[in-house]
């Protein structure tokens, strides 16, 4: 059967199946990133849209193909020449669309608005459809340049580019074995297969990604519903005193008028000693970290009048006694304060905002209260609580100690703590303050307040690193799939077996779920040990399936070796962290050696000696 195909019929396949290619990645993408039902409108828009755009690259082809096709020289140098060609002309449209600074794959988190990134992404994607409509379409190309019209299947073409043996099918076409490729040109092409392959298997790792974050954020929504109904961070003050004050002023007329307010008063001495005890919740695949905690407060109320304060205008008698806190639900039962010998029940409600609208107060009379010589209180609080526990300090001299079992703290906030000892039986933390380390006064007008930012204190957050390692395990995917198919490369050669791009593609994907095998088991088991046994399911199923086709045990080998130690540079690089880019490089230099090192007696251009197809 004859067939005879035009620089046409074949431009116009390369653009149609072009354009097909990237409506099909765009409507995926957006099917996994977006919603589902977006993917069918945006497939045929995308479809419609880059066929009307494109429609310079099928008349760029059509005016070249007969110029490449006279070109002296082998099938893999004109296929080289032709996927020049579509590099050129996808690279223009890359450069077209990134002048218009719309970032691409803005839902997988990596987009960006530079210049050089959207070119690369745009020219990228674009040049992988047109590579891949290439690559469908090469027995149309083979015959095309042969010029008689030869009808070949695609195993056929896949021989007369890369292989030596022949067939009957073959043997039958004179003119395609007389312009057989040289050895250089097959390896050269073969090469660029291989690349291709390389980004093909990487876009599954975008939406990976894109799925590590989704889980993660799963992860975070039961955390919140659960603490909603429990109880969310808490920040918490010392008990403060809020004094009423009266002060004469002179308005814009110049008339003496009586302004009202309010005289924020911190504590003397404050003293804070606190037991946490960490509970976990099951919900779902997830454990929810709850804790409670028990508080002792206790110090003294001795303000030092500042000089702009008259005394006359103080309202000791309608002085409230206060205390902020976040969350109202965290309270487990009634406070109480015992103030200068007083038993008081501290209610909802505070006269001032400063330190949040969630508080408690109470009326304390200090009209007779020695503050002078100080106040004493002593308040025992028992709450509950989610994330955090932190503290603001509201005393011009204060001490908090904090315990607990649990042994991953995290100390954060505006200052660390002054001593901690952290144990796999629990921490033990302590901070000090006094009047110097405070950027507020001890007594300030109501609205002057900003104590916010001198929050501290520690979080109380399960561990849930297996999410983040994961994701930076997935920026490693280059580094895994590039040398695995490297080594494959160099390993057919050497063995003169060669691997179908259909292999090298069951290959990508068996390194790709790898990566999925890891984000699962790691949600129910500890990240190390749902590593291991991914890498060695992974490193297992290759290598067998290695097997299968080298017929022995020597390049299996080879590979397992190769793998496992990729695998274990890896991990060794997402468990480390100030020292990862030293480690990674030297490890990349090492890793670019050895490879240098296995290729060094191929030989790239093959025998000097015209080599001829023999009749089987």
């Amino acid at each position: 059967m004859n067939k005879y195909y035009t620089s046409a019929g074949i431009s116009f396949r390369i653009w149609l199946f072009t354009s097909l290619y990237l409506a099909c990645a765009t409507a995926l993408f957006i099917g996994i990133t977006e919603k589902g039902f977006a993917a069918a409108p945006a497939f045929f828009i995308t479809w419609a849209g880059s066929l009307a755009l494109s429609i310079p690259a099928p008349l760029l082809f059509l005016i070249f193909l007969p110029v490449i096709k006279h070109f002296a020289g082998g099938y893999a140098g004109k296929i080289f020449r032709l996927l020049t060609l579509a590099g050129i002309i996808t690279s223009g449209y890359g450069f077209i669309f990134a002048m218009t600074g719309i970032p691409l794959f803005e839902s997988a988190g990596i987009s960006s608005k530079s210049f050089f990134s959207n070119l690369a992404y745009a020219g990228g994607l674009l040049f992988a459809c047109s590579f891949f409509a290439i690559f469908f379409s090469l027995p149309r190309l083979l015959s095309y340049f042969s010029g008689n019209g030869s009808h070949l299947t695609y195993s056929d073409s896949f021989q007369i580019l890369f292989y030596k043996t022949n067939t009957d099918t073959i043997m039958e076409q004179p003119t395609l074995q007389e312009h057989r490729p040289a050895h250089s040109n097959r390896l050269l092409i073969k090469g660029l297969i291989t690349g291709g392959l390389i980004l093909l298997m990487l876009i599954p790792t975008l939406f990976i990604q894109n799925l590590v974050t989704e889980r993660e954020e799963r992860q975070k929504e039961v955390v919140k519903e659960v603490s909603s109904k429990w109880a969310g961070e808490q920040t918490l003050s010392g008990p403060f005193l809020v004094v009423p004050y009266s002060e004469q002023s002179l308005n814009s007329d110049g008339k003496t008028i009586l302004t009202k307010t309010n005289l924020i008063v911190s504590a003397e001495h404050l003293s804070v000693n606190g037991k946490i005890i960490p509970e976990e919740r099951p919900r779902s695949i997830y454990k929810v970290l709850l804790y409670k905690t028990v508080l002792n407060f206790s110090g003294s109320f001795k303000p030092q009048w500042p000089a702009g304060i008259n005394a006359s205008g103080l309202d000791l008698a309608n002085a409230k006694l206060c205390f902020s806190l976040s969350d109202f639900k965290g309270i487990e039962e009634e406070v109480r304060v015992n103030l200068n010998n007083r038993d008081l029940l501290l209610n909802p409600g505070l006269p001032v905002n400063d330190l949040g609208e969630a508080g408690l107060s109470v009326p304390a009379d200090l009209s007779t209260a020695p503050l002078t010589t100080g106040a004493p209180f002593t308040m025992q609080l028992r709450l509950k609580g989610s994330g955090s526990l932190h503290f603001i300090p509201m005393s011009v001299n204060s001490s908090y100690s904090l315990s607990s079992a649990w042994p991953s703290p995290s100390f954060d906030g505006n200052a660390l703590p002054t001593e901690r000892t952290v144990r796999d039986s629990g921490f033990i933390s302590q901070w000090n303050f006094n009047r110097a380390n405070l950027s507020f006064a001890s007594v300030v007008k109501q609205g002057l307040l900003k104590a916010d930012g001198n929050a501290f204190g520690v979080s109380m957050v399960q561990p849930a690193d297996q999410y983040n390692k994961t994701m930076r395990s997935i920026k490693y995917a280059i580094l895994i799939i590039g040398l695995s198919f490297a080594l494959f490369f160099i390993i057919e050669i050497m063995q003169k077996k060669p691997f179908h791009p259909v292999q090298y593609v069951l290959t990508g994907l068996a390194l790709v779920i790898f990566y999925t095998l890891l984000l699962s088991i790691s949600e129910y088991i500890l990240f190390d040990r749902a590593y291991t046994i991914a890498a060695a399911a992974t490193v297992l199923l290759i290598v067998f399936y290695a097997k299968s086709h080298f017929g022995n045990w020597r390049a299996p080998g080879i590979l397992a070796a190769a793998l496992s130690s990729l695998y274990g540079f890896v991990f060794i690089l997402i468990s480390l962290e100030d020292t990862a880019l030293l480690v990674g490089s030297i490890g990349l230099f090492i890793i670019l050696a050895l490879v240098m090192y296995a290729s060094r007696k191929i030989s790239w251009y093959g025998s000097t000696k015209i080599e001829r197809l023999e009749m089987i």
